[in-house]
């Protein structure tokens, strides 16, 4: 049976946190972002990290970072994995210096923006282009026309993200094929403020929709 990966990105108090992992999130995403609202330091990811031993996948989330940023994170928290908004040569050269899997976030608006190889990465994100202005490239709840997936060819494993809330996952996944779903302002109550009730609903809708188009 096929189950759809959910990623619960910006992690940032205990609730969230618990709510995620009992609830059957695959991957937990901590931002390093100092300009978005979901922003934690090394220290608050590794003592939320700390709170259950194995379970979801550790997500470090950062933007243009320079490989001091990443060691000091690293210094502090076990990371399974990066998310990265950088050039993909950035992200293989990060992924070679830290022997770590790297995922790069790839904007696209239409299908000619889809990638038509892995980069050298380990897995992408897929998400809506940032709206003009926008202080942080992702994580603005602007929703992805999900139609543009139906001829592409998935070079390497990959989210889709952006908009995604409990109330249109399941159309998202179901009109995409997402092997997987990654969110963030789309289980909050306010920019920044996770809501169990949202998580515990997405993840829920998002494995409903993975069963409905195995």
């Amino acid at each position: 049976m096929k189950t759809t990966r959910v990623k619960i990105c910006g992690i940032n108090s205990e609730s969230s946190f618990d709510a995620s992992v009992e609830c059957g999130a695959g991957l937990i995403g901590f931002n390093f972002f100092r300009r978005s609202p979901r922003f934690v330091t090394a220290r608050q990811a590794a003592a939320l990290s700390n709170r259950h031993k194995g379970g979801p996948l550790r997500v470090g989330l950062f933007v243009d970072p320079k490989e001091d940023d990443i060691k000091s994170v690293l210094d502090s928290l076990q990371l399974d994995k990066l998310q990265l908004y950088a050039p993909a040569e950035t992200c293989r050269e990060i992924k070679a210096k830290f022997n770590i899997l790297v995922g790069r976030a790839i904007p696209a608006a239409n299908p000619t923006d889809l990638p038509e190889d892995n980069q050298g990465l380990d897995c992408l994100v897929i998400e809506s282009k940032a709206p003009p202005n926008a202080s942080r490239p992702g994580g603005n709840g602007t929703t992805l026309d999900w139609t543009i997936f139906k001829n592409w060819t998935a070079p390497a494993p990959w989210l889709l993200a952006g908009g995604l809330t409990a109330d249109n996952v399941y159309d998202a996944i179901t009109q995409s094929n997402a092997q997987g779903v990654d969110v963030s302002s789309g289980v909050e109550s306010l920019p920044g403020v996770k809501s169990p009730a949202l998580i515990r609903r997405f993840i829920a809708n998002a494995h409903a929709a993975g069963r409905a188009v195995a």
